[in-house]
């Protein structure tokens, strides 16, 4: 075998290596990509879903405070005191806050982003469920 013909093989083969080593780094970068996606898909569905237990939650509160006429802190203990007054404070105020798809729509998506974000971090900073409360 010439020199040149040896040559000309092994640039073939260090350009077939790297020709399928990109080859893997794409398939791989597909599949982090897909993860990446099949999380944030999750994470958004488990925010609609917690935002609208915690509106359905607001509107039940809402409904005892004003219809039958109870304090908040009574509707507290009513609930087994499983919320704190200052949850069940914030959950009040999200379910009279409008929504996505009500009057004024380009608005309320554009502050529904930062209010799903307040809440989160409402949620997260009061501990959740009456976590970290102190009665008793």
């Amino acid at each position: 075998m010439s020199q040149q013909t040896i040559k000309q093989q092994a640039r073939r083969t260090a350009r077939e290596m790297a020709e399928k080593r990109r080859r893997e780094r794409e398939e791989r970068e597909r599949r982090v990509i897909d993860l990446a996606e099949r999380v944030m898909v999750a994470i958004g569905e488990r925010d609609a879903a917690v935002a609208e237990t915690e509106k359905r939650a607001g509107e039940a509160l809402r409904e005892l405070t004003e219809r039958e006429g109870l304090s908040l802190g009574e509707a507290v203990e009513w609930c087994g005191e499983t919320i704190t007054v200052r949850e069940a404070t914030r959950l009040r105020r999200l379910a009279s806050e409008p929504q996505a798809g009500d009057d004024g729509e380009q608005d309320s998506d554009r502050d529904g982003a930062q209010g799903g974000d307040d809440a989160a971090l409402a949620t997260a900073g009061s501990g959740g469920a009456g976590a970290g409360s102190s009665a008793g």
